[in-house]
C-alpha cells in the first residue's frame, strides 16, 4: 500500500536524506519518496504503519512533522520510477558527456589521441566533479551512503573520509602522481563500493544514489553500476598495463 504525506521543518537535501533514512529503517517500508519541493513523502509500506510510529521515527532525524496528505491517498507528484529515463538520468549524462568532452579537448589541443592519456584525464575529470557535487552537502551523502554501502553502514567516517579519497584520486591523476599507487587505491576502493550498488539494484531497493551526493535525486540503478565498474576496468588496465611494460 501506497500513502502520502506532508512533512514539514525540512529546509536542505541534507533534511530529505535524514528523514528518508530513518523511514526506511522501519521494517514495513519498502520505499520511501522524500521530496523537498512539496515538502511531502510518498511511502509504500507493507502493512499500515501509524503516523505515530512515523512521527516517531522522524523525530530522530530532526524536528520534523509529517501528517497525512488527502487522507493518505496516492496523490504525489511523478516520482523519478515514473519519469521516462532521459528525463530521469538528464543531469548524470549531461555531466558525462562534459567530463568526456573536456578529456578528449585536452587531447586535440596536442595534436594527437593517446589512451592512456585520455584514461588518466578522464578519471581526473571524474573524480574532481564527482567529489565536488558530493562536498556541496557533506552531511547529507554521509548520511545517504550509509543506506547502501558496506563500510559506510559500519563505519559512519567512511561517508565523511569518501569523497576526500576521490579528490585526492583526481588530483593524484590530473598530476599523475606515482601512478601504480593511485591505481590500486582507485581499483580497491571503487571495488568496494560497486558491492552495496550491486546488492541494492539486485534486491530491487528503492533508493536515493549518492554519487552526486544529495544535490540531485538520482535513483540507485545499472547506471550506478556502469559508472564504478568503469573506474574499476580503467584502474585495472592501466594496473596490468604498467606492470606488463616494467
Amino acid at each position: 500500500m501506497t500513502h502520502t504525506y506532508h512533512i514539514s521543518g525540512m529546509t536542505c537535501n541534507s533534511c530529505v536524506a535524514k528523514a528518508k533514512s530513518q523511514l526506511l529503517m522501519l521494517g514495513d517500508i519498502t520505499e520511501a519518496d522524500v521530496q523537498l519541493a512539496a515538502p511531502q513523502a510518498t511511502i509504500t509500506m507493507e502493512k499500515h504503519i501509524p503516523v505515530a510510529a512515523l512521527q516517531t521515527a522522524l523525530s530522530k532525524a530532526g524536528p520534523y512533522t509529517i501528517t497525512e496528505a488527502d487522507g493518505g491517498m496516492h496523490h504525489a507528484a511523478p516520482t523519478e520510477e515514473s519519469r521516462s529515463w532521459l528525463a530521469t538520468y538528464k543531469r548524470i549524462l549531461v555531466i558525462a558527456a562534459y567530463i568526456i568532452g573536456i578529456s578528449f579537448l585536452i587531447e586535440v589541443t596536442r595534436g594527437r589521441f593517446n589512451l592512456e592519456s585520455w584514461m588518466y584525464h578522464f578519471m581526473a575529470a571524474f573524480f574532481l566533479v564527482f567529489s565536488l557535487f558530493k562536498m556541496l552537502d557533506l552531511d547529507g551523502f554521509a548520511k545517504s551512503y550509509a543506506m547502501y554501502d558496506i563500510v559506510a553502514k559500519r563505519w559512519k567516517g567512511w561517508g565523511y573520509a569518501y569523497p576526500f579519497i576521490e579528490l585526492f584520486l583526481g588530483i593524484a591523476y590530473l598530476l599523475e602522481f606515482n601512478l601504480p599507487v593511485t591505481h590500486v587505491i582507485t581499483f580497491a576502493v571503487m571495488s568496494i563500493s560497486i558491492v552495496g550498488v550491486l546488492q541494492s539494484v539486485l534486491n530491487k531497493r528503492k533508493i536515493q544514489c549518492a554519487c552526486l551526493g544529495s544535490v540531485f535525486n538520482l535513483p540507485m540503478s545499472t547506471v550506478t553500476i556502469i559508472e564504478d565498474a568503469l573506474m574499476i576496468a580503467m584502474s585495472g588496465i592501466m594496473l596490468i598495463s604498467m606492470m606488463t611494460n616494467s
